[in-house]
């Protein structure tokens, strides 16, 4: 039976970052990812902005590792020429009552470090913004977009020159918690094999519940029961109308039908918050609906009256991995290692949605100080 010293779950941002920093650390690192290619799932469809650390609770890890993910992110592009811009964004009032609920998201981000925050009145948004309608704006100078592939496969590059090994078309299917180690259940290529690994990084996304759900010898209390929802972007045809990202006053389940833009300038709206049953079979679709396009219009004309008909085109969706359903508060991230669930050289990464791709850096960290410790 074969034996390693680290196997990685998951080839999306999270599991390359960590893969990266642990072969830096001196481990033998082995990524398994279960499709063909690297970022296929929830790290190759987002909206690819770098977050500044606005919207969390204070002292949550989406807060704590968002501010410090987006420092490192932004240095480490820098160093390793990853394509990025730092152009901004405004969050937007679009009617009267609106404008305290800045205040509020202004005041949360100060207090989790993000305090760059300006707010400006209606006139100066549209100085900056002309095609602009509001009542007032947060203006985020440190919000940025990155191309999100490119920097995954910066990561991987790095990984591998420290003595990492990717495995595509490899799925883990079950574990078993055993004293020399963790045993695990691979299929790839039609077949199947065993191995015994001394650490175990799950960073398998959607389906890292899953994963952990089917390992023996961990507790059922530590796997969180996963919900799906869908995002669903469409892109606009002709010259973008801002130079800025621009968003609305978040709603529950994500921060509303924003304009994000590529680093061609091309903009795109999205996403919605469309539900699916985790439990289904092929419940991850992501088919985009034409006519959805309908609530786009109406939301998007509350802040861009001038969005012309048949402008929109369905461009992609995503599926992010929530841990609360419909209707709840948005949960934390779920970081797990030995301390929490007493299974030596495990980390189980759980509901790792917006803004993991920007604090994919500082979540690598945490785990490798939780393996080291």
């Amino acid at each position: 039976m074969e034996e390693l010293d680290t196997l990685v779950v998951g080839a999306g941002v999270i599991g390359l970052a960590v893969a990266r920093e642990l072969a830096h650390a001196g481990h033998d690192v082995v990524i398994a990812e279960a499709e063909g290619t690297i970022g296929s799932g929830v790290s190759g469809r987002n909206s690819e902005v770098i977050h500044a650390g606005i919207y969390y609770p204070k002292g949550s890890l989406k807060a704590v590792h968002c501010v410090a993910g987006r420092r490192l992110l932004y240095e480490y592009c820098e160093r390793r020429y990853v394509p990025h811009r730092k152009c901004g964004k405004l969050i937007v009032a679009t009617s009267p009552e609106q404008v305290d609920k800045l205040e509020g998201i202004r005041a949360r981000a100060e207090a989790n470090g993000a305090d760059d925050l300006e707010f400006v009145d209606a006139a100066a948004a549209k100085r900056m913004e002309p095609e602009l309608a509001c009542h007032g704006a947060l203006v985020s100078p440190s919000t940025g977009i990155i191309d999100g592939h490119g920097l995954m496969r910066s990561l991987l590059g790095e990984a591998e020159d420290h003595g990492a090994v990717l495995s595509l078309g490899s799925k883990v299917t079950r574990a078993e918690v055993r004293a020399s180690g963790i045993l695990l259940e691979v299929e790839a290529g039609g077949s199947r094999s065993e191995l015994v690994a001394r650490h175990v990084v799950n960073a398998a996304g959607l389906f890292a519940p899953e994963l952990a759900s089917n390992m023996e010898g961990l507790a059922r209390e530590f796997v969180p029961t996963p919900y799906f929802a869908k995002g669903n972007y469409f892109s606009l045809s002709g010259a973008a109308p801002f130079s800025r990202l621009i968003y609305p006053t978040p709603v529950p389940g994500g921060l509303g039908v924003h304009i994000t833009l590529d680093l061609a300038g091309q903009a795109r709206f999205g996403p919605d918050v469309e539900w699916l049953d985790a439990t289904a079979a092929g419940a991850v679709n992501y088919d985009v609906d034409p006519h959805r396009a309908d609530r786009f219009y109406e939301a998007v004309r509350r802040y861009w009256p001038g969005l012309r008909d048949e402008a929109l085109q369905p461009a992609y969706s995503g599926v992010r991995p929530k841990l609360s359903p419909q209707g709840s508060p948005d949960a934390d991230f779920v970081i797990q290692g030995p301390g929490q669930h007493g299974v030596a050289g495990l980390v189980n990464l759980f509901g790792i949605e917006s803004p993991g791709l920007t604090a994919a850096l500082s979540i690598a960290l945490k785990v490798r100080a939780m393996l080291h410790d």
